[in-house]
């Protein structure tokens, strides 16, 4: 069985901005691209940072007039005949430094990261720290939300079959609501820790109720027991 990977689900980089990008223009690519962020890069196309609507509208609470707060015009005359400050900027708002993934990484990883360093979204780099990809925590939670269908024909072919050699006519498999119950029996006592660890990893598979018995007593010394 092969586990899903970052790499499997990410968002290839299509969309990204720069430091000096105007926070008009970062407002214009997401509502574009319907996305809720986007990744800043450097020079080198190297992510240093993600920038969000929540961004946005931090920045625009904190601004004297949040009507100039998205507008990329150069310092101008305010109301007292003071000059204001530049249109900010993607790399003023942003969220920084960037907590990247890689592509290999699999999903438990990628949350986990994104737990421990409290961020929804991970740009991901290859392995010169490059942009490749940008995932969501999203993205990795649909992993987890499969039809029930496809869950159990997942368990039945590539688990049971494929990897152990079992068939329909010993174990059923029935799947509701990403809940597993296995009933039928295996040949060996080695296999029942074996099938429930392997369905537990299958995405999808919230809980499983484990009804199989097995055929065989454990071999002595090497030697089938016998029935």
């Amino acid at each position: 069985m092969r586990y899903r990977e970052v790499g499997d689900l990410m968002v290839t980089p299509g969309i990204r901005v720069h430091r000096g990008t105007a926070l008009e223009e970062v407002a214009a690519t997401l509502s574009q691209h319907h996305v809720s962020a986007v990744p800043v890069v450097d020079q080198d196309e190297c992510p240093v940072g993600v920038v969000s609507a929540g961004d946005l509208r931090r920045s625009e609470r904190h601004l004297p007039d949040s009507r100039n707060a998205l507008s990329p015009s150069r310092p101008h005359p305010g109301p007292a005949g003071n000059v204001m400050r530049d249109a900010p900027t993607a790399g003023e708002v942003m969220t920084s430094p960037a907590v990247t993934a890689r592509p290999g990484w699999t999903v438990v990883e990628a949350v986990r990261v994104m737990e421990r360093r409290r961020v929804k979204r991970l740009p991901v780099v290859d392995e010169a720290d490059q942009l490749v990809g940008f995932v969501s925590r999203a993205d990795l939670l649909r992993v987890f939300v499969r039809a029930d269908g496809a869950v159990r024909e997942e368990i039945v072919s590539e688990i049971l079959d494929r990897t152990l050699g079992l068939g329909p006519s010993q174990v059923r498999v029935t799947v509701k609501d990403g809940r597993v119950m296995l009933q039928g029996i295996v040949d060996h006592p080695g296999l029942l820790p074996i099938v429930e660890r392997l369905v537990e990893g299958v995405p999808g598979v919230i809980e499983v109720r484990d009804y199989l018995a097995h055929r065989r007593p454990t071999p002595v010394d090497g030697r089938p027991a016998p029935l």
